[in-house]
């Protein structure tokens, strides 16, 4: 498992996430986790996985598990 930043500039106002930490067993898994940690990707609040910057910041401990670790959302 490692540990991500993830990042999308599309939806960019209020009630909308722009980054987040997620710890993903790859960066495609990364690419599809949301903000939120809910697994829905209809709303406006986060972009289209193929729009989401991806960047590996290093390796999660052994025996965590995959998901959201934090999350820097514009409420509104």
């Amino acid at each position: 498992m490692n540990i991500y930043l993830i990042s999308q500039y599309e939806n960019t106002g209020y009630s909308t996430y722009d980054t987040a930490v997620v710890i993903a067993e790859s960066e495609e898994a990364a690419r599809l986790t949301h903000p939120s940690g809910e697994e829905e990707w209809i709303d406006e609040s986060w972009s289209d996985p193929e729009d989401v910057e991806v960047e590996l910041l290093g390796e999660a401990i052994e025996g965590l598990r995959a998901g959201v670790v934090c999350a820097s959302f514009h409420a509104g």
